[in-house]
């Protein structure tokens, strides 16, 4: 029973379905085929604004390429400590943007707020001799399985441009955060000052598929030239197109994420006021017990242990696809 991470999960039927049908075609290479040529109206229609949409193969890649066109070497980018281009990317935003570097803020619950941004800069001069901020990135859903809200993200939004700051969004689990939210998804994007979004699906029942969605026209062509640099163009981008398009246009991002968010919440309710963050998506983080991580793993769980060493935090992650049994199973270890 494995509860590791929702990277783990299967391709979704739909997924596969959709790269089946577009193997047999022969049609123009480089993002030239009919598929390819649906993405940008087909986004534009989720999110309810003109956008361009540029598949890449991993989410690393999709936020490290759109914070490289929003920040210069000397920049600087303003991120939650915890933050998966802090923790989990291997520097690979530093190595794209060519040295930027990440002033990372603290922040309950996995959350960013605009008080918070500006007293941990406070002692930023922001002169010659330091690293210039040029963007604000955020994760949504956050590391700790929280979401944003519409009001809390447009007011970091807010915030950002006051700052003459772009905005990028790691949506790594974005489709649980709306699902959670029930809210367009327009309203914790572009409508919040979004500039550029890291559209994961990959998590959420995708196979190799990521696509970044950019709001601000004038970063087109900076990232395109980018994306094609960085090795993140194939030449059959038909196969991502078509992933893209199953998770989209059918609701099947949503539907997945749904479900993924509830059984996260049976497994909360099982944890009771053991559980440490609240659990808005598909993440849950529990408090164990001494002994309960080994009795656990006795019984088949698979999970990452978190925090320092010895703490007994606990990390359990649903994914799309996680057998209804096996997550009764949880909560009933956990409960007893």
């Amino acid at each position: 029973m494995t509860f590791y991470s929702d990277n783990a999960a299967a391709p979704c039927p739909e997924v596969l379905a959709a790269i089946a049908a577009a193997a047999p075609a022969t049609v123009s290479g480089y993002d030239g085929d009919p598929i390819s040529a649906r993405l940008d109206a087909a986004f534009a229609e989720v999110f309810g604004q003109a956008c361009t949409v540029l598949p890449v193969g991993t989410g690393t890649a999709a936020n490290a390429l759109a914070l490289a066109t929003m920040v210069p070497p000397y920049g600087a980018i303003v991120c939650h400590q915890d933050a998966h281009i802090q923790v989990d990317e291997c520097g690979a935003p530093g190595f794209f943007t060519g040295g930027a570097a990440l002033m990372l803020v603290p922040g309950a619950a996995g959350k960013l707020t605009p008080e918070g941004i500006a007293t941990a800069l406070l002692p930023h001069r922001g002169d010659v001799h330091q690293v210039q901020v040029r963007a604000l990135s955020l994760t949504q859903a956050t590391e700790a399985g929280t979401v944003y809200t519409p009001a809390e993200l447009a007011a970091l939004g807010d915030h950002a441009r006051a700052q003459g700051w772009r905005v990028h969004l790691d949506g790594a689990r974005f489709a649980n955060a709306v699902a959670h939210l029930g809210c367009h998804p327009g309203d914790i994007s572009c409508r919040a000052g979004v500039d550029i979004l890291s559209f994961g699906t990959i998590k959420n029942g995708g196979l190799s598929a990521e696509a970044i969605v950019v709001f601000g026209p004038d970063l087109v062509a900076d990232l395109k030239f980018r994306r094609k640099r960085a090795g993140q163009m194939p030449s059959k981008g038909r196969f991502q197109a078509a992933q893209l398009l199953a998770m989209i246009e059918g609701g099947t991002w949503l539907r997945n994420a749904a479900r993924a968010n509830a059984g996260a919440q049976a497994i909360a309710a099982a944890a009771g006021d053991r559980v440490m963050h609240p659990v808005e998506a598909n993440e849950v983080f529990v408090q164990l017990r001494p002994g309960e991580p080994e009795r656990l793993r006795a019984a088949g769980l698979g999970f990452y242990d978190w925090g320092a060493a010895g703490s007994g935090e606990a990390r359990f992650v649903v994914a799309w696809d996680t057998p209804d049994a096996d997550i009764a199973a949880l909560a009933a270890l956990l409960a007893g």
